[in-house]
């Protein structure tokens, strides 16, 4: 009988022993359960016997099951197997782990079966033939049974588990990269970048600088810090490469938020990207972004959440182009910081004998460039003697004759952004920042002439024109990093790396060979041997230490000469200048010549002599110079005028000192006014005066009556002696009525010709007044203020307020100084007029007025000091009173407070003048100064203000400021307290929580 079949007849008996068992009435259940279980097991018993089969047949059975039971498990755990290998991209439900634990189980159960079967086909001839049937069928029927079971649970999963749910995407990719807590200088910037993505208000922010400054790295820190994942609900990395297409960029966001978009459109991938983000804070961070990117082609828009990109890119432009809120410079490492990593890098190495000096050599070399340096330390990690190091060093000095590994890689991304510059001007501009020594911090001025006289700056007539070109090529080459601003307002520098390229990149160009020589421990003491002199066609031997020059170096090919700063120059051979003929531009300023050899009159070509501070200097030839077109005799020994500049008709630059006129008779006075007549192509003209010589003022009269009859000026500064000299040059100039020209004027006797206010600016062609030593309120000066951008006010009389002169005047104004006028008792009094006031002004500085007493009286007209950025109070003896009622909420813009020697000030914001404060005011507040002020007890009187842009604070001679308003919620982006031990010990704080926050930005005064 077959298996079915006795299935089927123990189902059978099984009912009738219970159909037996119904069939009793309750009140015998005894007698019915008894004759149920009597006609169960004779039923039973019939079944076991018709199931009792031959031996063999049994056999049969067994090996069917075991076959069905490993083609069952096979096909379930291959599901199984899937399914897990989904759940590393996919979520599991309960139904789903439930179904795998129960396979599981199964999996155990089948193993333990595959152990019974083995045992049963190796001891089946050790047992009797009655004994040996019955186990093999048991065993059969419980493989059936198992096999029946592990194909229930394959059915199961078809119809219940279904498809998996995507499982989310990973908050942040940790990226492989050093911790911002190991290096402090990466530390700092990812913090300032966090604070600012922080600012509700910035939304893009451009991480920018030249090729191995560590961008990069510091995009890896971000993305890895812990704050980054608090702030955002996924952090999406993308490297932009070069040829990284639009598709392709959407196709790796698309890819992070685990999107299907196979077989779909661009715009429909979009859709999907945008509609996964737009409940989303999110974070991308592009890195190598080499051009401009539209974000919202790709799906990211800006959601009504608080997401944010931060792109990192070589070039400033592209950030611009992208519509960043904020853009970030990454400057080259510090000494300290540099040292730090690279003795860091080498390690053991590092403890060799006497290696120390020759290792900071090797850090110089590497000019701050962490790139660069992790290359090199990695090259010095394998020396493991002091001459190996001297051998690298050499090596590493000798570039690119030798090459050495990592900077060729470097050079050739630096190499990229040269090749990229648009054109021929630009890369030539480029080149000649060369000649300059290295980290040389180059003025800008003078660099525009020398490109301009160079020719490089082309379809240029006036020199106002060719400077704004000129400003506009220097900004392209700061923006593609190959040169960098100075922390000197309207300087750049260029650092030793890309020099190195510059100089490798011009020995390849036929016509723009450039001989610079190392200056070397003890500085240059000779000068290039003939060879050198004419294949160069652009010499720079500046800041050396040279003596003498070559008698008559043949060198038809130069252009320029810088000669500049070397003292030990005395005299210059009388041939030198013989075979120079095409030379443009000749600096020999600082150097300690008395003269200029005859030669001099060889160069028919040249467009600009510069000589200032040649104090010994005190003759000057200049016949022959017909084309010179920049002329600086500034702070020479001349001190009679040279009345060969009257022959220079092609002149529209001169620098002159007032002694360089030496007039001394009626005679003199007419020749110096007839001069400037000659001069009709001069546009911009500067004349310095030692303000304290009161003898000058009939030698300015005649001068100023000169230089009112010039009619292409673009810019001027004079000094005038008295407010009655201006008068007369304002009503007799031509070219003031239709203000035509940038001025810095000059009046009054004082001890010094320079002006503080413009190094607050980084562009310093602005119109400027320096009032000294005057009294009351002159209409003239009034007049000349309506066109006045930066004002100074020294040692004046007569005059309680700034505003006596006129809110018309001071609403111009972008910066303004304030120094030693002891009648000045307030700024601005808004009792005494009906409008807004300082309504442009920056920068204010105010310093020694002892009897100011307010910067506002009265009511703030709203708009009134709204640009202010900076404002410095200093030696202020009777001000008590910083902010005054309604002042503080105008000043929606200061960024640095700096309040020094004010000892009346008790509080920095008073509260009895400020009640009911707005938590927002001062929103843009990065730095605060207080130094020196014995009486100030506080900031402000409680921590309920918000100082979302504080970043730096730094206390000094403070004694009883002893509480910060700070908390553990505001003033987000403090990264600085600096402070001396004794002040840190004397602080109070709320509770141990704030304590260890400021103690962890606290930095102790050098």
């Amino acid at each position: 009988m077959s298996s079915g079949w006795g299935d089927m007849f123990e189902a059978a008996a099984s009912g009738l022993g219970l159909a037996a068992a119904s069939a009793v009435g309750t009140a015998a259940s005894a007698v019915c359960t008894a004759a149920g279980e009597e006609a169960y097991n004779y039923g039973k018993n019939i079944v076991n016997n018709m199931r009792r089969k031959p031996n063999n047949e049994a056999d049969n059975d067994l090996e069917d099951n075991h076959k069905r039971l490993k083609e069952k498990a096979k096909k379930l755990y291959a599901r199984r197997d899937n399914i897990l290998a989904q759940t590393m991209t996919k979520l599991v439900n309960q139904v789903c782990e439930a179904w795998i634990s129960r396979v599981m189980k199964s999996e155990e159960e089948v193993r333990e079966l595959e152990i019974k079967y083995n045992d049963e086909k190796s001891n089946k001839k050790r047992r009797s033939q009655h004994g040996s049937s019955k186990s093999r069928t048991d065993l059969s029927n419980i493989i059936a049974e198992k096999c029946d079971e592990l194909h229930n649970l394959w059915l199961e999963e078809k119809s219940k588990i279904g498809i998996l749910v995507e499982k989310l995407p990973e908050r942040v990719i940790i990226m492989h990269g050093p911790k911002p807590e190991d290096k402090p200088f990466l530390h700092s910037t990812v913090e300032e970048i966090l604070g600012h993505l922080r600012d509700k208000n910035v939304k893009r922010i451009g991480l920018w600088g030249m090729p191995g400054i560590g961008k990069t790295t510091i995009m890896k820190s971000l993305n890895n810090y812990e704050d980054t994942a608090k702030m955002f609900d996924i952090v999406i990395w993308v490297t932009v490469s070069k040829d990284l297409s639009l598709e392709k960029l959407q196709h790796k966001i698309a890819d992070r938020l685990k999107l299907n978009v196979e077989g779909i459109t661009e715009p429909e991938i979009a859709q999907q990207i945008w509609r996964e983000l737009k409940s989303k804070r999110c974070l991308l961070l592009l890195d190598e972004v080499w051009d401009f990117l539209d974000l919202s082609l790709i799906g990211m828009y800006e959601s009504e959440m608080d997401s944010k990109v931060v792109l990192a890119t070589r070039y400033l432009h592209v950030c611009s182009d992208m519509d960043t809120h904020l853009e970030l410079n990454v400057p080259r490492l510090s000494e300290a910081d540099a040292w730090n990593m690279f003795k860091v890098k080498v390690g053991r190495n590092f403890n060799i004998p006497n290696v120390e000096p020759i290792a900071k050599e090797v850090v110089i070399e590497c000019a701050g460039l962490p790139l660069l340096i992790d290359k090199v330390a990695s090259n010095f990690r394998r020396r493991d003697n002091i001459h190996l190091w001297r051998d690298g060093l050499r090596s590493l000095r000798r570039w690119p004759s030798i090459k050495i590994q990592g900077i060729g890689e470097l050079i050739e991304c630096l190499e990229f952004c040269y090749e990229n510059l648009k054109d021929e001007v630009q890369k030539d501009c480029f080149l000649y920042c060369a000649l300059y020594t290295e980290d040389y911090e180059i003025y800008t001025d003078p660099l525009l002439e020398c490109w301009t006289v160079e020719g490089f700056i082309h379809d240029a007539s006036e020199f106002r024109v060719a400077r704004g070109i000129g400003h506009s090529i220097l900004k392209e080459l700061i923006s593609v990093s190959l040169l960098e601003k100075s922390e000197k307002m309207n300087h750049v520098r260029m650092n030793k790396v890309i020099r190195t390229m510059a100089l490798n990149i011009s020995s390849r160009r036929c016509n723009f060979n450039i001989l610079v020589k190392p200056h070397g421990a003890g500085g240059l003491q000779e000068a290039p041997d003939e060879v050198e002199w004419k294949q160069a066609n652009r010499i720079s031997l500046m800041d050396s230490k040279l003596g003498t020059l070559p008698e008559m170096p043949d060198c038809n090919k130069l252009s320029t000469l810088f000669l500049q700063r070397n003292w030990e120059l005395k005299e210059i051979p009388d041939l030198f200048f013989r075979y120079m003929q095409n030379l443009r531009v000749l600096d020999l300023h600082g150097t300690g010549i008395m003269l200029l050899p005859s030669t001099i009159s060889v160069l028919k070509c040249l467009r600009a002599l510069y000589l200032h501070s040649c104090i010994f200097l005190v003759e000057l030839h200049l016949n022959g110079l017909e084309h010179l077109e920049v002329l600086d005799i500034r702070d020479t020994g001349l001190n009679h005028f040279p009345i060969q500049i009257r022959h220079l008709i092609r002149l529209k630059c001169l620098r002159m000192s007032l002694s360089n006129f030496g007039i001394r008779h009626s005679s003199d006075v007419e020749s110096c006014r007839n001069v400037f007549s000659s001069l009709y192509l001069l546009e911009e003209l500067q004349i310095i005066v030692d303000s304290n010589n009161q003898s000058w003022e009939l030698t300015v009269k005649a001068i100023s009556e000169g230089v009112a009859t010039l009619m292409h000026l673009t810019s001027l500064s004079i000094c005038f002696p008295t407010v009655d000299c201006l008068k007369s040059f304002i009503s007799t100039s031509q070219l003031w009525k239709v203000c035509c020209f940038t001025f810095q004027f000059s009046v009054g006797y004082h001890d010094t010709a320079l002006y503080k206010i413009l190094g607050c600016f980084e562009y310093q062609n602005m119109n400027c007044l320096k009032f000294a030593n005057g009294e009351g309120v002159d209409p003239i000066i009034s007049e000349v203020l309506l066109k006045t951008h930066a004002f100074e006010l020294i040692g004046h009389k007569g005059a309680s307020r700034l505003s006596d002169f006129g809110v018309d005047g001071i609403n111009k104004m972008r910066g303004c100084l304030i120094e030693g006028c002891n009648e000045i008792e307030t700024i601005v009094d808004g009792n005494s007029i009906t409008g807004s006031a300082l309504i442009c002004l920056e920068k204010m500085l105010i310093n020694n007025v002892p009897n100011l007493k307010t910067i506002w009286k009265g009511p703030v007209h709203y708009g009134s000091l709204s640009q202010l950025e900076t404002l410095t109070l200093c030696k202020c003896l009777k001000l008590k009173m910083i902010f005054s009622s309604g002042m503080i909420k105008e000043l929606s813009k200061l960024q640095h407070l700096e309040v020094e020697e004010c000892p009346e000030i008790e509080e920095i914001i008073t509260e009895s003048e400020n009640i009911g404060l707005e938590p927002d005011v001062l929103p843009r507040l990065k730095m605060l100064v207080l130094s020196n002020l014995p009486r100030v007890k506080g900031i402000w009187t409680s921590d309920s203000l918000k100082w979302p842009s504080l970043e730096r604070i730094k206390i000094s001679m403070c004694q009883i400021l002893t509480k910060l308003p700070f908390n553990n919620e505001n003033a987000i982006n403090l990264r600085c307290i600096e402070a001396d031990q004794s002040w840190w010990s004397a602080l109070e704080c709320q509770d141990d929580a704030i304590k260890q926050r400021l103690r962890s930005i606290w930095f102790q005064s050098p």
